[in-house]
């Protein structure tokens, strides 16, 4: 069957999304599901599944670090929806700060189960019921720091640079079934994202510790700024016009590049000679 033929019509489409608490899990709900959309918006913490339920949408708790979790919430959609998904946009994650080498290694493990092997657990789920159906979209919220790094961002930025990987080679292996597979990459966004890495900064690192104490004085400064801390930030709103392309283009784009500091870096990353980048990366 035909991708063409099979796709649902709008209102009969549904999307599961992760990490709808607030930011661009939030606004991408909330815009897809004024668009006409089926919206399963979920999250981890039940007191934010209830304010989801209280603004009317469909909600229930999906922690990405357990496997129960993840499967309980599929099963609930999928008897929802009858069987079927048109889209996953997979988005709930966070960022661990800290310079590599004072990373414990709990803190890398919880970074991946989170911000990949839930991910990926969730995806591989949801991918037989797009094989059954013909159709559907994968969209991974990824990020510029998926194909540049930062200092002080190592736990993260290897998180997406292992999403990247893992989604461009899902691409290559779905080749032909009729599922999408989409990557996102934001630069900064108005959210909760530094309130919530403020707060992993403070169980992991120990700067006093540190060779990198004095740059974590700057840091701590710039996590507890209110409002945006960087220029060029934008509102979680630039996310939900991509995810919206990402799902109603007959050709979606492999790559949907958000905020002028991703598209800047994509092509520096282009052009420039790798320590010439890390010049520039150094000094931002």
């Amino acid at each position: 069957m035909s991708e063409s033929a099979a796709i649902p019509l709008l209102s009969e489409k549904s999307v599961l999304i992760t990490g709808c608490s607030s930011g661009i899990g939030y606004c991408v709900a909330k815009g897809l599901q004024a668009r006409g959309y089926r919206v399963f918006a979920t999250a981890r913490k039940p007191e934010d599944v209830a304010q989801l339920q209280r603004e009317g949408l469909e909600s229930c708790r999906l922690d990405l670090t357990d496997s129960a979790s993840i499967r309980l919430a599929l099963d609930w959609v999928l008897e929802k929806t009858g069987g079927t998904l048109y889209a996953l946009f997979n988005n709930g994650a966070y960022g661990q700060p800290g310079a590599v080498e004072d990373l414990p290694r709990e803190a890398l493990r919880e970074q991946f189960e989170t911000n990949l092997f839930g991910w990926h657990e969730l995806t591989t789920l949801v991918i037989p019921v797009m094989r059954r159906q013909g159709y559907g979209r994968i969209i991974q919220n990824s990020s510029v720091l998926g194909f540049v790094a930062m200092k002080y961002r190592g736990a993260y930025n290897a998180s997406k640079y292992a999403l990247e990987g893992l989604s461009d080679t899902l691409r290559l292996e779905l080749k032909g079934s009729g599922i999408h597979i989409v990557l996102v990459e934001p630069g900064p966004i108005l959210s909760r994202f530094r309130d919530n890495a403020y707060q992993q900064y403070q169980r992991h690192i120990q700067p006093c510790h540190s060779p990198h104490r004095f740059a974590y004085l700057s840091m701590e400064a710039r996590l507890q700024k209110p409002g945006p801390a960087v220029p060029f930030t934008q509102g979680p709103e630039a996310v939900l016009h991509a995810v919206l392309h990402a799902l109603e283009s007959k050709r979606p784009k492999l790559r949907y590049y958000v905020t002028f500091p991703t598209h800047l870096f994509a092509l520096l990353r282009r052009i420039l000679p790798f320590r010439w980048l890390d010049e520039i990366l150094g000094k931002v």
